[in-house]
């Protein structure tokens, strides 16, 4: 093995990071620096995270509070490109992947560090995520994965591992789901989710209201946006973390956010997975509100196609790449004009719009009128038919043996 003197693991108090602690101790003789990001996953898994790390032997424990840094400069950019992945995924572990790494590497350079560590499988996306952003932001540190590693291969095995060293856990044989949550969203995979037959159960959500058993009247929540950022929720001035978790309050009793899908790993494999984004769903639809008022044809057309392109290259973990600047850029330019308020009624899982208005908007009553007007000729639009319809006409006159 690699000789290290200190390593960095980014650190969640579940079963797999309590049994790496000592691991890695024993394995590599090196201390342990434990880190620990809140990105808005919830006070009651960040409670009592210290002590617990120092139990399985770290030295230390930074927990990083980077809230308002993930929604300001991951998500929101994010929002602006319009990227969800596969149709339906609006890539909420994958957001929080470059933000979290980011800061391990800080920690590793403030305490001195010559190695990061994480606990992702080899079988998931996040061990590229992290070790891309590892390699972009420090390539000179060891990065070490246990799970490639160590001859672990179930829960068990982990925590017979943590009693023969009596290290305490709260971890069970019994633990159903894989869950990952932040302020974003929460994901849900494994238990019956594995078979793509099996209807998720009413316990797999944990998030969101059952949309059957949400109110029974709808309710209105009004955004307000500034060159492509949030702003106001009902007329009251928020930070972009304080609008979201708004948001999730207001969206999540009425069961607005959820989906259930096969996704493509960027590993090769397929997966299922249930997902819960409730306020992130609000936004994302009031966003596209604005910029179909505020974008022609032509700009959005290629707005969306930077939006397919960036869903890949955030699922992918390609966030700290040369790529991921262009698209963001070019995002930016479109995000200028998003100025506005939309009104979005919320009632039984949907979440739709009503109402929208943009000092930037391109709509005109006066021409889209179906009634009389003074400004549209509507005998033009033949000479434009026959022009934009040329080559065709062309195809078939040659056809015909009409033209040469």
């Amino acid at each position: 093995m690699t000789s290290v003197n200190k390593v960095v693991l980014a650190y969640s108090g579940g079963l797999d990071t309590s049994a790496i602690v000592p691991w890695l101790k024993e394995n590599y003789d090196c201390e342990v620096v434990a880190y620990a990001a809140d990105v808005g996953q919830g006070d009651e898994e960040l409670e009592g995270l210290e002590a617990k790390a120092i139990a399985s032997g770290a030295s230390e424990c930074h927990i990083v509070d980077l809230k308002e840094k993930f929604v300001s400069e991951f998500i929101y950019p994010t929002i602006t490109t319009g990227a969800v992945y596969e149709g339906e995924y609006l890539l909420g572990t994958s957001m929080a992947r470059p933000v979290i790494a980011q800061a391990q590497v800080d920690i590793a350079r403030k305490v001195g560090a010559d190695a990061l560590c994480h606990g992702c499988t080899g079988k998931g996306n996040d061990q590229v995520r992290f070790e891309g952003a590892f390699a972009a932001l420090a390539p000179d540190l060891t990065v070490i994965a246990p799970w490639r590693e160590w001859s672990m291969v179930s829960r068990e095995d982990l925590l017979d591992y943590l009693a023969e060293r009596n290290i305490p856990t709260t971890a069970s044989a019994t633990k159903i789901y894989s869950r990952d949550a932040n302020a974003w969203h929460i994901s849900h995979e494994g238990g019956e989710l594995e078979e793509p037959w099996n209807a998720p159960t009413k316990q797999i959500w944990t998030m969101t209201a059952d949309p059957e058993d949400a109110p029974n009247t709808p309710e209105n929540v009004t955004l307000s946006f500034e060159k492509g950022r949030l702003t106001k929720v009902n007329g009251k001035t928020l930070s972009p973390y304080q609008a979201l978790v708004e948001l999730n309050n207001i969206a999540a009793p009425h069961g607005v956010g959820r989906i259930d899908i096969v996704e493509n790993r960027l590993v090769g494999m397929k997966s299922r997975g249930c997902y819960e984004t409730p306020g992130g769903t609000v936004m994302m639809k009031a966003y596209k509100a604005i910029e179909c008022l505020v974008l022609d044809k032509s700009a959005l057309k290629f707005r969306e196609q930077i939006g397919l392109e960036f869903s890949h290259v955030m699922y992918d973990g390609r966030w700290f790449t040369a790529l991921n600047d262009s698209l963001l850029n070019a995002a930016a330019s479109f995000a200028d004009l998003v100025t506005g308020e939309v009104v979005i009624k919320l009632y039984k899982g949907n979440a739709t719009v009503t109402q929208r208005q943009s000092p930037n908007s391109l709509y005109s009553e006066d021409f889209a009128t179906f009634g009389a007007d003074d400004v549209y000729d509507q005998s033009h639009a033949e000479g434009f038919i026959r022009l934009f319809s040329l080559s065709s006409r062309i195809k078939a006159l040659k056809a015909q043996g009409v033209a040469k």
